[in-house]
């Protein structure tokens, strides 16, 4: 096991400098190099966190051990492959692929050359997701909300692999299924790409899940929340807070509501239902999303046991989110919108 490993971001972009920011302040590794293709970018990531800039990965000096890739979504795999090809093992920024091919590309790459492969679906991190999967909770029913102001950084991907997909890889570890029928609608105002979707999600028997994304509101709103037959779950990922009201804390409740019958539950018109039900602040760790997935990344590396959001978990994202943009596709209403701003 190697103890202190040599680590590169390529990419030096908002999210590349976040991820050199991480590695600069780990001690169990070192960063050796900050790589784009526009050099002053480099240099200026560099300077503030350490590292030589270099315009081309294969320039830098010595061996790495691990990399981040943070270029847009469309050269994920022209960077990722050669590397993997090197053994290098890789965390690759979400979405790790623009379309399912390439993504079963990529996780053949590192199935090929035995290499890591994690994806930066950082939100799996947020104290909040684990919070949430620390109750083990069975849902029937989840609703997600993600919206914000456009902050232009992924105008080359639509709102689905842009925003949704963060929400997309969550449903799908919750739940523990991946067939599902799609039902999606979606609206690109903006450009060529859907900037608003809804997508409802049906994984046979087990759950129904509904997904809002959208990148044109005027303020951030990141929830979930989470309907199970023993508990119902409210989260704001933006706030880093959530509730849980448990069916095992509200028996007495519960009890006292059945043994009436519904006429004369009209008797209790005038309770105040809130201050009935127990409700229970989730324990949210003090933990930044970020830092937390690297260091499972370099766990992951060192050990060859994962943690994190693995490339085939990856890989389904891509998938569904994929399904999802061809549904919002065939329903035609960006073309309707078209078609209005030219009258």
């Amino acid at each position: 096991m190697k103890d202190h490993l040599r680590v590169a971001v390529i990419g030096a972009g908002h999210m590349g400098r976040h991820h050199a920011r991480v590695y600069s302040s780990l001690a169990d590794c070192q960063l050796v190099a900050v790589v784009d293709k526009d050099l002053d970018r480099a240099q200026k990531a560099a300077s503030e966190f350490g590292g030589a800039a270099v315009r081309r990965w294969e320039d830098v000096k010595g061996s790495i051990d691990a990399a981040t890739v943070a270029v847009p979504t469309v050269h994920h795999a022209e960077v990722a492959v050669p590397l993997m090809e090197r053994g290098v093992s890789v965390l690759v920024e979400k979405p790790l692929a623009p379309d399912s091919t390439t993504a079963l590309q990529l996780v053949e790459a590192a199935r090929k050359n035995k290499t890591v492969l994690h994806v930066g679906h950082s939100e799996r991190f947020n104290p909040v997701v684990q919070a949430m999967l620390r109750m083990e909770v069975a849902p029937r029913f989840i609703e997600t909300q993600r919206v914000s102001p456009f902050t232009f950084r992924s105008a080359d991907i639509g709102v689905v692999f842009d925003m949704m997909i963060h929400d997309i890889d969550i449903v799908l570890h919750l739940v523990g299924h991946r067939a599902c029928t799609v039902d999606a609608v979606g609206v690109g105002v903006l450009g060529t790409f859907e900037d608003v979707a809804n997508a409802r999600l049906r994984f046979g028997d087990h759950a129904v899940a509904n997904l809002t994304a959208s990148r044109l509101a005027l303020k951030t709103e990141r929830r979930i929340r989470v309907f199970c037959p023993t508990a119902y779950l409210s989260m704001d990922f933006h706030k880093k807070a959530g509730i849980a009201i448990k069916l095992a804390d509200n028996v007495d409740f519960i009890r006292m509501a059945r043994e009436r019958n519904f006429e004369d539950l009209a008797q209790m018109a005038s309770m105040d239902f809130g201050s009935m039900i127990k409700i229970e602040p989730l324990v949210i760790d003090d933990v930044e999303p970020l830092r937390a997935e690297i260091q499972s990344f370099l766990s992951a590396v060192r050990t060859g046991q994962s943690s994190g959001v693995t490339a085939e978990e990856g890989l389904a994202a891509v998938e569904l989110a994929e399904r999802i943009t061809t549904t919002v596709r065939e329903q035609g209403w960006g073309r309707e919108l078209a078609l209005d701003s030219n009258a």
